[in-house]
Protein backbone atom coordinates (compact mmCIF):
# COMPACT_ATOMS: atom_id res chain seq x y z
CA UNK A 1 0.00 0.00 0.00
CA UNK A 2 2.89 2.57 0.88
CA UNK A 3 4.35 1.61 -2.16
CA UNK A 4 1.42 2.55 -4.39
CA UNK A 5 1.28 6.03 -2.57
CA UNK A 6 5.08 6.48 -3.27
CA UNK A 7 4.69 5.75 -6.91
CA UNK A 8 1.52 7.99 -7.08
CA UNK A 9 3.39 10.57 -5.32
CA UNK A 10 6.35 10.60 -7.85
CA UNK A 11 4.14 10.36 -10.81
CA UNK A 12 2.06 13.33 -9.88
CA UNK A 13 5.05 15.35 -9.29
CA UNK A 14 6.81 14.90 -12.55
CA UNK A 15 3.48 15.80 -14.42
CA UNK A 16 3.76 18.70 -12.31
CA UNK A 17 7.21 19.10 -13.18
CA UNK A 18 6.82 18.89 -17.51
CA UNK A 19 3.49 20.77 -16.74
CA UNK A 20 5.53 23.91 -14.91
CA UNK A 21 8.40 23.75 -17.93
CA UNK A 22 6.37 23.56 -20.75
CA UNK A 23 4.78 26.74 -19.57
CA UNK A 24 8.07 28.41 -18.75
CA UNK A 25 8.92 27.46 -22.34
CA UNK A 26 6.17 28.99 -23.82
CA UNK A 27 6.25 31.90 -21.89
CA UNK A 28 9.64 32.71 -23.14
CA UNK A 29 8.81 31.69 -26.50
CA UNK A 30 6.25 33.97 -26.54
CA UNK A 31 8.37 36.86 -25.22
CA UNK A 32 10.95 36.50 -27.27
CA UNK A 33 8.69 36.11 -30.58
CA UNK A 34 7.02 39.68 -29.37
CA UNK A 35 11.11 41.26 -28.99
CA UNK A 36 11.68 40.04 -32.44
CA UNK A 37 12.26 42.68 -35.05
CA UNK A 38 10.95 40.90 -38.82
CA UNK A 39 12.67 42.54 -41.94
CA UNK A 40 10.55 42.47 -44.60
CA UNK A 41 11.07 44.33 -48.30
CA UNK A 42 8.68 46.55 -49.86
CA UNK A 43 7.85 44.24 -52.12
CA UNK A 44 7.16 41.88 -49.29
CA UNK A 45 4.65 44.58 -47.47
CA UNK A 46 2.78 45.22 -51.21
CA UNK A 47 2.79 41.29 -51.11
CA UNK A 48 0.27 41.53 -48.05
CA UNK A 49 3.18 39.79 -45.89
CA UNK A 50 4.17 42.74 -43.55
CA UNK A 51 1.92 42.12 -39.95
CA UNK A 52 -0.25 45.22 -39.17
CA UNK A 53 0.00 44.69 -35.11
CA UNK A 54 4.02 43.66 -35.06
CA UNK A 55 6.88 46.10 -35.23
CA UNK A 56 9.08 45.18 -37.87
CA UNK A 57 11.88 46.82 -40.19
CA UNK A 58 11.39 47.68 -43.64
CA UNK A 59 14.66 48.45 -46.27
CA UNK A 60 15.52 49.39 -49.19
CA UNK A 61 17.00 52.75 -51.07
CA UNK A 62 15.71 56.42 -50.39
CA UNK A 63 13.48 57.38 -53.57
CA UNK A 64 15.22 59.85 -55.28
CA UNK A 65 12.77 62.88 -54.87
CA UNK A 66 10.67 61.09 -52.41
CA UNK A 67 11.79 63.51 -49.59
CA UNK A 68 9.57 66.16 -48.11
CA UNK A 69 10.22 67.75 -44.50
CA UNK A 70 7.67 69.32 -42.62
CA UNK A 71 8.26 72.68 -42.18
CA UNK A 72 7.17 73.47 -38.72
CA UNK A 73 7.59 69.71 -37.24
CA UNK A 74 10.42 67.31 -37.53
CA UNK A 75 7.96 65.38 -39.50
CA UNK A 76 10.06 63.41 -42.35
CA UNK A 77 7.83 61.52 -45.22
CA UNK A 78 10.02 59.91 -47.63
CA UNK A 79 9.85 56.57 -49.99
CA UNK A 80 11.87 53.21 -49.60
CA UNK A 81 12.16 51.28 -52.92
CA UNK A 82 13.77 47.75 -53.70
CA UNK A 83 13.60 48.75 -57.12
CA UNK A 84 10.36 46.91 -57.42
CA UNK A 85 7.82 48.14 -54.88
CA UNK A 86 7.68 51.44 -53.13
CA UNK A 87 6.31 51.96 -49.58
CA UNK A 88 5.53 55.22 -48.04
CA UNK A 89 7.38 56.03 -44.92
CA UNK A 90 7.02 58.74 -42.51
CA UNK A 91 9.06 59.99 -39.28
CA UNK A 92 8.76 62.38 -36.70
CA UNK A 93 12.21 62.53 -35.07
CA UNK A 94 15.56 64.17 -35.88
CA UNK A 95 16.94 62.07 -39.37
CA UNK A 96 20.55 60.67 -39.08
CA UNK A 97 22.28 63.21 -40.75
CA UNK A 98 24.00 60.73 -43.31
CA UNK A 99 20.08 59.86 -44.85
CA UNK A 100 19.72 61.20 -47.96
CA UNK A 101 18.05 60.08 -51.25
CA UNK A 102 19.43 57.55 -53.32
CA UNK A 103 21.45 55.95 -50.15
CA UNK A 104 20.31 53.01 -47.76
CA UNK A 105 18.25 52.73 -45.06
CA UNK A 106 16.78 50.23 -42.38
CA UNK A 107 13.39 51.82 -40.79
CA UNK A 108 11.85 50.27 -37.91
CA UNK A 109 8.00 50.69 -37.57
CA UNK A 110 4.50 49.65 -37.88
CA UNK A 111 2.10 49.90 -41.10
CA UNK A 112 -1.36 51.85 -40.43
CA UNK A 113 -4.18 50.85 -41.28
CA UNK A 114 -3.76 53.62 -44.36
CA UNK A 115 -0.66 51.50 -46.07
CA UNK A 116 2.04 54.44 -44.20
CA UNK A 117 4.83 52.83 -43.04
CA UNK A 118 5.14 55.02 -38.94
CA UNK A 119 8.84 54.63 -38.20
CA UNK A 120 10.07 54.89 -34.95
CA UNK A 121 13.54 54.90 -35.73
CA UNK A 122 15.54 55.34 -38.90
CA UNK A 123 19.19 53.75 -39.76
CA UNK A 124 21.37 55.30 -42.56
CA UNK A 125 24.82 53.86 -43.77
CA UNK A 126 27.91 54.12 -42.75
CA UNK A 127 29.81 55.75 -45.33
CA UNK A 128 29.34 56.36 -49.29
CA UNK A 129 30.12 52.85 -49.59
CA UNK A 130 28.30 50.62 -47.11
CA UNK A 131 24.97 49.89 -46.97
CA UNK A 132 23.33 47.33 -44.48
CA UNK A 133 23.50 43.63 -45.12
CA UNK A 134 19.63 43.47 -44.88
CA UNK A 135 19.16 46.16 -47.89
CA UNK A 136 21.62 44.35 -50.14
CA UNK A 137 19.99 40.91 -49.68
CA UNK A 138 16.36 42.81 -50.13
CA UNK A 139 18.04 44.59 -53.15
CA UNK A 140 18.95 40.95 -54.80
CA UNK A 141 16.24 39.22 -53.70
CA UNK A 142 14.38 41.80 -55.97
CA UNK A 143 16.07 41.16 -59.14
CA UNK A 144 19.19 44.57 -58.21
CA UNK A 145 21.92 42.95 -57.86
CA UNK A 146 24.57 45.60 -55.92
CA UNK A 147 28.08 45.77 -55.88
CA UNK A 148 29.36 44.34 -52.33
CA UNK A 149 32.41 46.26 -51.26
CA UNK A 150 34.81 44.92 -48.80
CA UNK A 151 33.44 46.45 -45.66
CA UNK A 152 29.69 45.18 -46.80
CA UNK A 153 31.13 41.46 -46.63
CA UNK A 154 32.58 42.33 -43.45
CA UNK A 155 29.36 43.19 -42.12
CA UNK A 156 27.61 39.95 -43.29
Amino acid sequence: MAMKLHRKKRLTAIIASVFAVSIVVGLVLYASNQKMNLFITPTEVQAGIAPLDRIFRIGGLVKDGSVKRSETSLRTDFIVTDGVADIKVTYDKIMPDLFREGQGVVAMGKMNDKGLFVASNILAKHDEEYKAPEVLDALERAGHPVKKTAQDSKGS
